[in-house]
């Protein structure tokens, strides 16, 4: 999700680069010009959407895979591990991201060598990862849970007892 949001950031800022230069008078703020923001809704809308096939299939297949493959009692294991460490994961997405942007904001208020210092410089850097980790990928852990859990109660009724790898041994 961090490099998904990079990417769909980089063709918004592209996007935007042209309307500057494509739209006569839109840079100086003449009256009358506007710009065209449904574009950058649409780039957005259609980046987001691409960008989640692979995490989404991920998520739906998994749980497919490991019930078929290795049967009920593993999925379960599968399934407590992944909640368990997806909880741990998104809170220290969300706290670490939090701390790196509020790092960011205390040195911008004149401490630590304020604006234009070389903390300010390495915290802008970490508030670049803070804030996809805090408002992207932290949250994104939930919504991969609870995909994966409603995924397994959905196929539970139909998985074998002992997976079909397990009936080979």
């Amino acid at each position: 999700t961090m490099t998904s949001v990079g990417k769909a950031a980089f063709s918004i800022v592209e996007e935007i680069r042209r309307q500057f230069r494509e739209i006569p008078g839109l840079l100086e703020g003449k009256e009358g010009v506007k710009p065209d923001p449904k574009t950058c809704v649409a780039i957005a809308t259609t980046s987001a959407l691409k960008e989640m096939v692979a995490p989404g299939l991920v998520a739906v297949l998994t749980p497919v895979a490991v019930g078929f493959v290795l049967g009920k009692e593993t999925l379960g294991g599968m399934l407590l591990g992944a909640t368990v460490m997806g909880a741990f994961l998104a809170l220290f997405m969300a706290n670490g991201g939090g701390a790196w942007d509020n790092a960011k904001k205390y040195i911008e208020e004149g401490n630590l060598g304020g604006k234009g210092s070389d903390n300010h410089k390495a915290a802008v850097v970490g508030d670049t990862v803070g804030d996809p980790f805090k408002d992207t990928s932290g949250p994104a852990m939930n919504i991969l849970i609870k995909l994966m859990s409603v995924v397994s109660l959905v196929i539970a009724p139909i998985l074998p007892h002992i997976g079909y790898l397990l009936r080979l041994w």
